[in-house]
């Protein structure tokens, strides 16, 4: 798969060489993979040679000479730094996680990124049994996620969406509010989860407890935050603002986690569309317009 930078068409299929991982790397035959809606933002203008793809579930055929991670024929989902949207992919063994016979690839390549990224905001924000939470830009894929894993921990969760049809598979996994203005949120938080920037940021800053946390993962409006430091004054005096990226290796140790909590039925990946791969430029564009709730996975060789 390579970057064409067309809008109606963003990606093409293409042949390249297989991979050859390094020592520490294991070679993957890719059943699925996931497509994340910041990914769409990197192929409207592509580096030379971009190969996207963070999160893939397949089968080992070759593993690591360095003699570290699940050997040859074992089911796997992994988060390499890139190349993923292929059929085959080089992923180093301290970012694969083995899979049970009652996980998927569809489940499982539906994890990484997303998933990886709800267990750590939720890790930076600390305890949040009962807690009141507010999270916005939920419908996506790190939403639906942070949403059953805050209300399992004992959050009370609002979450805002777009529109009730973004938002329908939220209740039923935990949120004891959906609203589609932030203006509809009652009452005030201890933490906010914001990923939408523009006007929302200081919109959702103003829900705030005295004191309180809004932890800043995204700017998915790609609109900048202008903030008003006197509007602080009018509710959320002493509130914290921090910034938060997911990434840092090693993501092992929580993709085995989150498949440890999909086994155990605990965490229900929302998928929103599967297709084959050779529709990947459609599927693209409708993640990108906001036309697919939760995550897209892409299948090769029809994958389950």
């Amino acid at each position: 798969m390579i970057a064409t930078g067309e809008p109606s068409s963003p990606v093409e299929l293409a042949e390249d060489t297989q991979p050859v991982p390094a020592a520490d790397e294991a070679l993957i035959r890719v059943e699925a993979f996931s497509v994340n809606r910041g990914e769409t933002f990197l192929l409207e203008n592509p580096d030379p040679g971009l190969r996207p793809g963070k999160d893939v579930a397949g089968l080992v055929v070759q593993a690591a000479a360095d003699g570290t991670g699940p050997a040859v024929g074992t089911r796997v989902v992994g988060h390499p730094p890139a190349g993923g949207w292929a059929e085959y992919a080089a992923v180093p063994t301290h970012s694969l996680a083995v899979l049970p016979d009652s996980v998927g690839a569809v489940e499982a390549a539906a994890l990484p990124l997303a998933g990886i990224t709800a267990l750590r905001l939720l890790r930076t924000a600390g305890a949040v049994t009962g807690a009141r939470l507010l999270l916005t830009g939920a419908s996506g894929g790190v939403g639906h996620y942070l949403t059953e894993l805050a209300a399992n921990a004992g959050a009370e969760v609002t979450a805002v969406t777009a529109s009730p049809e973004r938002g329908r598979r939220l209740t039923e996994l935990g949120a004891a509010h959906v609203v589609h203005d932030l203006a509809d949120a009652r009452g005030t938080f201890d933490l906010v989860l914001e990923s939408t920037g523009g006007p929302a940021l200081p919109a959702a800053l103003a829900r705030l407890r005295p004191g309180g946390t809004l932890l800043w993962y995204g700017q998915a409006s790609r609109t900048p935050v202008t903030l008003n430091f006197f509007d602080l004054f009018d509710g959320p005096e002493g509130a914290s603002i921090r910034h938060f990226h997911y990434a840092g290796d090693p993501y092992g140790p929580d993709l085995e986690t989150l498949v440890r909590l999909v086994d155990t039925g605990r965490l229900r990946p929302e998928v929103g569309r599967v297709a084959d791969w050779a529709d990947s430029a459609s599927v693209l564009v409708d993640l990108r317009d906001r036309r697919i709730r939760g995550k897209a996975v892409l299948t090769i060789g029809g994958a389950r």
